[in-house]
């Protein structure tokens, strides 16, 4: 049976603003702005929470599958970056996601753990996936973030005929 998830939204100020508050079904808010250039913000903007989301969707699942492998992590980050078309309604054309890991971990696991990620368990990269290319990367430093480190593409997800960038 499907599962549903409810989200409520208020626009803050209507005639004048660009913020708005949503409270998620589990109990959390988050405010969202859309404000200028300079101007105070309450938040984040929708687009930039889409990325924010499939950094934290991949990283949770990375770190997961990593841990079951005994693979010892010192240090983990992601860091995505999106490329939004000229256009409105200014959709992403493309991403890259790179994961950026410290600790005695093989370049394999690494690279299953990302694999597993983009294909099977991350629903946020598989919703992307079906309209965006997404590159799927890894850097790896052995011991300490030395040096360029170990630097890998582990693959490219997206729709059918479209290509990367």
């Amino acid at each position: 049976m499907p599962t549903t998830t409810s989200i409520l939204a208020t626009f803050l100020d209507p005639e004048a603003g660009w913020s708005v508050d949503a409270a998620t079904a589990s109990g959390f808010g988050i405010s969202f702005d859309l404000a200028d250039a300079g101007e105070a913000r309450r938040g984040p903007s929708p687009t930039e929470v889409v990325l924010t989301a499939l950094a934290a969707c991949t990283a949770l699942d990375v770190a997961g599958i990593l841990r079951k492998k005994r693979q010892r992590v010192i240090d983990y980050q992601i860091a995505v970056s999106g490329e939004k078309a000229e256009e409105d309604p200014k959709v992403y054309t493309s991403i890259v996601v790179e994961h950026r890991v410290v600790g005695a971990v093989e370049a394999e696991a690494l690279r299953r753990s990302i694999e597993l990620s983009a294909t099977r368990y991350c629903p946020v990269s598989a919703m992307l996936s079906a309209s965006v290319t997404i590159e799927h990367r890894y850097r790896l430093w052995p011991g300490e973030r030395e040096g360029d480190g170990l630097s890998a593409l582990v693959m490219v997800t997206g729709p059918p005929g479209v290509s990367a960038g």
